[in-house]
């Protein structure tokens, strides 16, 4: 379990660790916000890509060959983004970095390996549980390393924690996917069932847009940090961990009663909560009450909200097709970063200088309601 936990954890390092410095980044290489937040955005559509590959090519070759690649390709890249001498440099080595997220993938498809149905709802929840603690101080650390040092020493981070976790994989992360997994063929002759089903549709697309909001989030929460209530970037930091507070609660809410309500309620009460929380903070917004309280206490409860619904849809998305458990969660992870990528781009359009937090607070909250209105097929079942 440590060890699906810190390998889901290593792309969500990779993910916010250097947030906080996103707003000097663009300054040190002369370019715009909109610009340098192609960091983020880039690296959720390569983890886009990534998901969407990392499942397949794991149930035919197995699980532990596929992730141990992918560390190898994250290190190369990781070492990129240090060398790099432009932006345009650094986002294109920022895009490979997204290869880490094979491990969330592969993190949940050795779980469906080994548990079925409310049960995998539940590990997985306490692997996201663990692995949450990673979002909550990663950017923390960023920042305060941002202050004392510049942005390089996330990625200086990045690099040294990495290696550790290939080390990690290599001695303990044993094969799941027994049999090598099914044969190519046999896998395109269960795509069509798969992709015909309403089931896999709702939990997928509930998945898509809760974790859309939180994107959003992402890419556009530093620029309203800076500019909103003129935060430093180790302050930024700081306040960045709220939402991974909220979603630790909601992932231990997941593993603690996802086996006695079941997954399909969790998502519900999850999605309702999400939907609630963003509403409030933009009501709140358009009231005038502009606090950093306010705005990330609302999104903190957006967490736990996430950590209800993530973990129980990605194990209902894997219990369609149980054969096909890699590709499920591959291309139910593709499609809910590539809706956070879009999520997280039309944020950073949006928000310019004099626009403050409105514009992100819009976005979160219909992508909220997307997530609450996919559940109809998934409540038609019951």
């Amino acid at each position: 379990m440590f060890t699906l936990i810190v390998l889901a954890g290593i792309g969500a390092l990779a993910t916010n660790v250097f947030l906080p410095s996103l707003p000097g980044m663009a300054r040190d290489f002369g370019v715009e916000y909109g610009r340098m937040q192609l960091a983020v955005t880039g690296y959720l559509a390569g983890s886009a890509i990534v998901q969407l590959l990392a499942g397949p090519i794991s149930d035919i070759w197995g699980r532990r060959p596929v992730m141990l690649g992918a560390l190898l390709v994250f290190l190369a890249a990781t070492a990129g983004t240090l060398l790099a001498p432009d932006a345009g440099w650094f986002l294109a080595m920022r895009m490979v970095q997204a290869v880490a997220a094979a491990g969330m993938v592969l993190s949940r498809a050795v779980v469906r390996d080994l548990v079925a149905g409310d049960a995998a709802a539940s590990r997985i929840g306490y692997v996201t549980m663990g692995m949450s603690i990673i979002p909550m101080l990663a950017p923390v650390l960023g920042g305060v390393m941002d202050e004392f040092w510049g942005w390089r020493a996330s990625f200086v981070l990045m690099l040294v924690l990495g290696t550790a976790v290939l080390a990690l994989a290599w001695a303990d992360m044993g094969e799941t996917a027994r049999g090598g997994g099914l044969p190519l063929r046999a896998q395109m002759q269960g795509y069509p069932a798969l992709a015909r089903s309403g089931l896999f549709w709702g939990y997928a697309l509930a998945a898509t847009f809760a974790s859309g909001a939180f994107f959003a989030y992402l890419g556009g929460a530093p620029f309203v940090g800076e500019t909103v209530f003129q935060l430093s970037p180790a302050e930024v930091g700081y306040w960045f961990a709220a939402p991974s507070i909220g979603y630790l609660l909601g992932n231990f809410a997941t593993g603690r009663w996802s086996i006695l309500v079941g997954m399909d309620r969790m998502i519900l009460w999850g999605a309702v909560v999400t939907a609630v929380a963003l509403a409030v903070s933009l009501a709140a917004d358009l009231a005038g009450l502009h606090h950093p309280l306010v705005f990330f206490g609302s999104v903190a409860v957006m967490g736990l909200g996430n950590g209800m619904v993530l973990p129980n849809a990605n194990a209902g998305m894997m219990s369609v097709r149980p054969e096909l458990a890699g590709t499920a969660s591959g291309l139910g992870g593709a499609m809910a970063v590539a809706g956070g990528a879009a999520l997280a781009t039309l944020a950073g359009w949006f928000l310019v200088p004099g626009a403050g937090a409105t514009p992100l607070l819009v976005i979160m909250l219909l992508s909220g309601l997307g997530s609450l209105a996919a559940l109809a097929p998934i409540m038609r079942k019951r």
